[in-house]
């Protein structure tokens, strides 16, 4: 499963620096600026044996529906999602996720969700009201057993952008690069079992904002 990534700046150097000074979503929208409805499932774990391995591998999913209710029409739509945890690890989605994995979700939710699709879709698009909602599995490999914390982040559902100065690097020019920033859905989550119950581990919803990253 590959995933599209668009706006994406790497932010681990610095990035409590980046994130102190990240400007905040703007309350109301310019006439130009729209944000996709979201609703979402809870994140589940899934483990099954991949061809070429002995052992069962677990993956953590999270089943997304969009909505565009925009007034502007048909939006585009690219996502960039990556799971990070407490003990600084940051998963892009899809890493390392086979076809196989994507096929049993789809399989196990195909009553509630029928026409569920991967992040490879082909059509990047969201087509305008309620009837052209879409259902996409987000897919992650298993993190760190000794995470207690992880946090979602969903980019792609917003035009929404902001630009701000580097505090480090600079340009030939010697002026700060410059580091352009998307509203991104952010979900956060504790875990909620002992890492040597790993097949029983859940997630405690924490909470949910929208933040520029």
């Amino acid at each position: 499963m590959k995933t599209t990534v668009i706006f994406f700046i790497p932010l681990l150097l610095s990035g409590a620096i980046l994130t102190i000074a990240a400007p905040k979503p703007a309350v109301v929208q310019g006439p130009r600026e729209w944000t996709l409805d979201v609703v979402y499932d809870q994140p589940t774990q899934i483990s099954l044996r991949l061809p070429g391995s002995a052992e069962p591998k677990r993956f953590w999913y999270l089943i997304l529906s969009m909505t565009n209710n925009s007034p502007s029409g048909d939006q585009p739509f690219y996502p960039a999602c990556e799971l990070t945890t407490d003990t600084f690890q940051l998963i892009p989605a899809g890493k390392d996720v086979r076809t196989a994995v994507f096929e049993k979700i789809k399989l196990k939710h195909q009553g509630r969700y029928p026409f569920l699709e991967s992040l490879d879709f082909v059509d990047h698009r969201i087509l305008q009201g309620a009837d052209n909602s879409r259902d996409i599995v987000i897919i992650w490999p298993d993190f760190d057993s000794a995470a207690v914390r992880i946090s979602l982040f969903v980019a792609g559902l917003s035009n929404e952008t902001a630009v701000i100065e580097h505090p480090i690097q600079k340009d030939t020019d010697g002026k700060p690069l410059k580091v352009y920033l998307q509203k991104t859905l952010h979900l956060q989550y504790s875990i909620r079992a002992d890492k040597a119950l790993r097949q029983d581990a859940g997630l405690n919803f924490v909470s949910q904002d929208w933040v520029m990253r």
